[in-house]
């Protein structure tokens, strides 16, 4: 396992990560050589995104057991405190118990450190196979409606938030399609919502596009109703970071005000996951998805890069102000026109959902 696989990757076996705080104005790794370095990395948002948080639990685990030296109940202790670190991205869960699972299953006399680093690659490199699907299923919708756009025209598509490869290895999920399309030559261009209060979209989605050469442009978050009125998104992807049995779809903040707006204007709206990103445990996305409140500084304080060259913030609220800083919000399942999965595209449905799955319900 190398650097192509972007977000992270392994170094002397210990696990090296894009730190995406610093993007898009610095390139910056991270080491971590222990379970505390992974789960810090996740809750402090050095690596984001519903896949790659994921990865970096799995390789949690995998640091766990090597600084217990394969001790079980040192392994399951330090992975429970992995696997608290952030509560709405369901990978992160499903990750920690997949790894938990196989060293349970470990015979007595085996090496339980080299058990964890081979399960670990083994997601990473599942979650590669099942973003290139994810592309290919997802540019078929971009392909079907680039034959009907007049001739120089391309396809715009709108997103919210980072669903790349800073997310999930190694095309994400919304912009897997995305990136199918220009490898296909397709003419294309990309409205980028800035994602406000972290500004994902701003400082990591255009960064993204803007290394793969694909045409895009960044909007204010509440620029694409008007976008969708005058007739210039044609479709709206993006990607999730739980989606329940039926359907209902925990994204970034943000993500609900835009499948209203496609939903009033016509305009497909898509949302692109891997099968990990389903929670088939629960039904109602609005009363069973805990969704996370970050601090709310993210809120009153914005960051960005300093004419003196150096990364700061500034507040942007009096002082006096205080902020309330929801990091997610449910789309219902009505809203959603289909799912880009890595088996295909189904309905936002639970019998549609529960036949393509029909292997992940318990």
């Amino acid at each position: 396992m190398n650097s192509t696989y972007k977000a992270f990757w392994l170094e002397d076996d210990d696990l090296v990560v894009i730190d995406q705080t610093q993007l898009p104005f610095r390139s910056v790794t991270k080491t971590l050589r222990t379970s505390a370095d992974a789960t810090l990395a996740i809750q402090d948002m050095t690596v984001r995104g519903a896949g790659v948080i994921g990865n970096v639990a799995a390789f949690g685990v995998y640091l766990a057991a090597r600084e217990s030296k394969g001790d079980r109940e040192k392994i399951k202790a330090l992975s429970a405190i992995i696997r608290r670190a952030r509560p709405t991205a369901v990978n992160l869960m499903w990750a920690v118990d997949r790894m938990i699972a196989v060293l349970e299953k470990a015979a007595a006399n085996q090496d339980l450190v080299e058990i964890a680093l081979k399960e670990a690659i083994a997601i990473a490199d599942e979650d590669v196979i099942g973003t290139r699907n994810i592309g290919k299923f997802g540019c078929e919708l971009i392909e079907a409606i680039a034959k009907t756009k007049p001739k120089g025209e391309p396809v715009n598509i709108l997103t919210h938030c980072n669903a790349g490869w800073l997310a999930i290895v190694d095309r994400g999920s919304a912009l897997a399609p995305i990136y199918e399309a220009s490898d296909r030559g397709l003419n294309i261009h990309v409205w980028v919502d800035e994602t406000r209060p972290r500004n994902q979209g701003a400082n990591l989605t255009a960064w993204e596009l803007g290394q793969s050469n694909i045409p895009h442009t960044l909007i204010a978050d509440n620029t694409g109703g008007l976008l969708m009125q005058y007739g210039k998104v044609d479709l709206c992807i993006v990607g999730t970071d739980r989606t329940t049995r039926s359907g209902d779809v925990a994204n970034k903040i943000g993500t609900y005000l835009k499948a209203l707006a496609a939903f009033d204007n016509n305009v497909p709206f898509y949302v692109a996951l891997p099968s990990s990103t389903f929670d088939m445990q629960i039904a109602d996305g609005v009363k069973e998805i805990a969704i996370e409140t970050r601090s709310a500084d993210e809120v009153l304080y914005m960051q960005g890069l300093q004419d003196d060259g150096n990364i700061g913030k500034v507040r942007v609220a009096p002082l006096e102000t205080t902020a309330l800083n929801y990091g997610f919000d449910i789309t219902p399942a009505r809203l959603v026109t289909g799912l880009i999965t890595e088996r295909g595209i189904c309905d936002a449905a639970e019998t549609a959902i529960a036949g393509m799955f029909l292997d992940l319900i318990p």
